[in-house]
């Protein structure tokens, strides 16, 4: 085995899942604020107030949006993201975790209301841009790339409720003074940017990704041009603040099998692959794919593309491609066909070759070798793993030890398919960030329990817990596995 000279073996994390102190430096309210604690078996809902003032959580996966509706977080519900990991506070001693790993780099993210508390202000909050520079600071001691997201998840909530956020292309302005902002403010510090997370799950959960309570096809629609041309003027942004910024883009991925070897099986796969690639068409290629106008024109949606907009997207296109992989999914035409499996935001017919977590994703080291080609081979621009991981269940020892075998079990396989896709397949792939090196909490099911890190956080779904860090056994196979550049996997 044998990785490239320079591989930026690292870990990733997300602001509104780690940093918490919500309300502290000046922040403003995001929409990942207003979304409330869940489980396995217990939705996460979204937090609004009704005409009539009274509070109501709603189904984010279902709600449409009235004009009388100001989402937001209220005392009478409990919102995980509020203390998260209380990385906030924990800058230092975290980072120096990574370090001691021998971290390379550092996939983060920047929380918007940090920098502009709704979105709409002329000038950035001074305290949010320090908070950033400690972080930055603190990477450049240890030797730590970091690569920046700078839209993971959420959106201010002024915008949201003035106007439904990416519906409305007044959107687009705001993010770019954002960006103009922090682009500028850490010239020098960061490298690597990634415009949005998964940008493509807005099509299973917009609230969670976008901010916005819809499934009207033309708003999302909408949304996605939007957010595309956004992403196009942050490259282009990010590139005349500095020649030497690379800008990527992100994408939720997992490649889907047709279940049977049924011509109609194989049909709907590709199909399904096109719903995912659509995003990463544009943002690398610069025009909207055929198929998606068709797609368009069939349900009468009209996006109302200018030439001022194809010319921001032809010149708006990306410099690699980064994505997150967790599993796969199969696809059927059979109605009859298996029980659906669960998984991140990629839903599909279960996989009977397959094993699964604990929260049924199923476990497929070889969807990332195939995944890691059909990027490759589409693009052929360089690749980021910049999210792969297991959540699990992890028991701290009474000596404060963590013994968890099935996380370097899962990425061992995984590291494993990397190797086969670069040294047999000829992939460029320059990074891999697992997610969650240190707990944080669960996006989809807003737990603590479900856990992905090296670095163990002592804080439990009921909010108890200190939040001291422990190092898992995870953590030192991990260190061992970067020391040595991906060649010592024992």
């Amino acid at each position: 085995m044998s990785f490239p000279k320079g591989f930026l073996w690292g870990g990733a994390t997300a602001a509104n899942q780690f940093e918490g102190a919500w309300q502290e430096g000046g922040k403003g309210v995001s929409s990942a604020d207003c979304i409330t604690s869940g489980s396995r078996s217990k939705h996460r809902y979204l937090t609004y107030k009704d005409k009539d003032g009274n509070i109501v959580k709603a189904d984010r996966f279902t709600l449409e949006a009235t004009p009388d509706m100001e989402f937001g977080s209220f005392d009478e519900c409990h919102y995980p993201t509020h203390r998260a990991c209380d990385g906030y506070h924990h800058v230092k001693e975290d980072i120096a975790l990574f370090g001691e790993m021998g971290f390379k780099s550092y996939r983060m993210s920047i929380s918007w209301t940090r920098i502009f508390p709704t979105g709409m202000e002329e000038e950035p909050n001074e305290e949010g841009l320090k908070f950033y520079d400690e972080i930055f600071d603190e990477c450049t001691k240890y030797g730590i790339k970091p690569i920046v997201t700078l839209s993971h998840y959420e959106i201010p909530i002024v915008l949201v409720n003035t106007w439904q956020s990416w519906v409305d292309a007044r959107t687009i302005d705001c993010f770019c003074r954002y960006v103009k902002a922090v682009g500028e403010r850490y010239k020098g510090k960061v490298e690597y940017w990634l415009t949005f997370n998964e940008i493509n799950c807005m099509v299973f959960d917009s609230w969670t990704t976008s901010g916005v309570a819809s499934i009207d096809p033309q708003k999302l629609a909408m949304v996605a041009k939007h957010e595309l041309i956004a992403s196009a003027l942050a490259v282009q942004i990010l590139h005349e603040i500095d020649a030497n910024n690379k800008v990527g883009n992100m994408i939720g991925y997992a490649p889907s099998y047709a279940l049977t070897c049924n011509p109609n099986d194989v049909l709907l796969a590709w199909q399904k692959g096109n719903d995912v690639y659509f995003f990463s068409d544009v943002q690398v290629r610069g025009y909207y794919p055929s198929y998606k106008l068709k797609e368009y024109g069939k349900n009468g949606i009209d996006i109302h593309l200018t030439e001022d907009e194809k010319e921001i997207l032809r010149n708006g296109t990306v410099d690699f491609v980064s994505f997150s992989y967790y599993m796969t999914s199969c696809v059927s035409a059979d109605p009859n066909a298996e029980t659906l499996s669960e998984g991140n935001m990629i839903m599909g017919y279960k996989n009977p070759y397959l094993k699964s977590s604990d929260w049924g994703w199923q476990i497929d080291p070889t969807g990332l070798r195939i995944a890691l080609n059909y990027l490759y081979d589409r693009y052929q621009l360089p690749l980021m793993i910049v999210e792969n991981g297991l959540g699990a269940q992890d028991q701290l020892n009474p000596d404060k030890t963590c013994n968890d075998p099935y996380h370097i079990d899962y990425l061992r396989s995984h590291i494993q398919a990397m190797d086969a896709a670069i040294n047999e397949d000829g992939v460029d792939l320059i990074a891999y960030t697992p997610w969650g090196c240190i707990d944080l909490v669960s996006v989809s099911t807003g737990e603590m329990h479900k856990r992905y890190g090296f670095i163990y956080v002592d804080y439990q779904d009921d909010g108890s817990g200190d939040g001291a860090r422990y190092k898992k056994d995870s953590f030192y196979w991990y260190k061992k596995v970067i020391a040595t550049n991906g060649e010592d996997l024992a």
